[in-house]
């Protein structure tokens, strides 16, 4: 039997309705309005995109959303005064500087100096330690993006054995943490485990996080297990023409479909709940900025 299919755009679109209508309910009922400012230092192409994108939807689901782009040869200094005047701004709710940055800018630090309660990529070490002691924290977006499709799917994901394929401080180890707090029983696995294979084949969730293209087979995949594919990553298809390329996760989909119970696409699984959840860690920060109630169904 073929494998259900996690539809990521869908399940997005569901959750960027949902909070658009908590926007409205605090426009309508506090006369507040959730701010998400986004900083982008130099001109990277991916990171245009991705700022541009993310600026789209915020005015979608009714939030403010500003943009300060800033020049490749901006100063440490000048970064970290705009970061502080953002985390003075009461209109300002979130705020998402974009990685990577020029080189002569030091990411800890700049991502540290984030107010941790505008900080909705859940990047700052202060996030991190409550995450990690089940305290409430902003939580990244790519892991709670998974969280919330596996809930959907499993409902209770309690005494599940789940593998993290990967031990990112972005995806990995903030995946394990989430999974741990709804009670599955948790193995990160890396590119120093020792088989591997057998590893992944106990598992009732697979999640591959580890930036290769296409590394897990379906053999290793235990029969009706579920796989959230977050990897994106790009080869050549001369098939397609020259300089074309094609978009591939880290499970070679049509083996591991096979198998599998259920499994994200990519593109199209993991991604679009990125941005999704970036909007929803805004509401979020707002309610918890204004002392109220915090959006069902939208956090960890």
């Amino acid at each position: 039997m073929a494998a259900t299919i996690i539809d990521g755009k869908e399940f997005a679109g569901r959750v960027r309705a949902q909070v658009a209508r908590h926007v409205d309910r605090l426009k309508s009922d506090h006369d507040i309005t959730p701010g998400l400012a986004v900083v982008l230092v130099g001109t990277d192409p991916a990171s245009d995109v991705y700022v541009r994108s993310k600026g789209k939807m915020t005015r979608e689901v009714g939030m403010k959303s500003v943009e300060h782009r800033l020049d490749a040869a901006t100063s440490e200094a000048e970064l970290l005064n705009l970061i502080e005047t953002l985390n003075a701004a009461h209109d300002i709710h979130g705020i998402l500087v974009q990685l990577p940055l020029p080189r002569h800018i030091n990411e800890d630090l700049v991502i540290n100096a984030i107010d941790p309660a505008k900080d909705v990529d859940g990047f700052h070490i202060s996030n991190v330690g409550m995450l990690s002691t089940g305290q409430k924290a902003m939580v990244p977006c790519t892991p709670l993006g998974c969280l919330m499709m596996l809930r959907d799917h499993h409902g209770s994901l309690s005494g599940m054995n789940a593998v993290v394929i990967g031990r990112s401080n972005i995806v990995g180890k903030p995946m394990a943490q989430l999974l741990l707090g709804d009670s599955c029983t948790v193995t990160i696995a890396h590119s120093r485990t020792k088989d591997l294979a057998d590893v992944v084949r106990r598992a009732d969730i697979v999640i591959a996080a580890v930036g290769r293209p296409e590394m897990v087979p379906g053999d290793w995949i235990k029969p009706g297990a579920t796989v959230i594919d977050v990897g994106i990553n790009r080869l050549d298809a001369p098939e397609r023409g020259a300089g074309k390329t094609r978009l591939v996760g880290d499970v070679d989909y049509e083996s591991c479909a096979a198998v599998a119970g259920a499994i994200t696409p990519v593109p199209g699984g993991v991604g679009p709940m990125t941005i999704a959840c970036l909007l929803a860690n805004t509401v979020t920060a707002c309610c918890r900025a204004n002392g109220l109630s915090e959006p069902e169904g939208l956090t960890a």
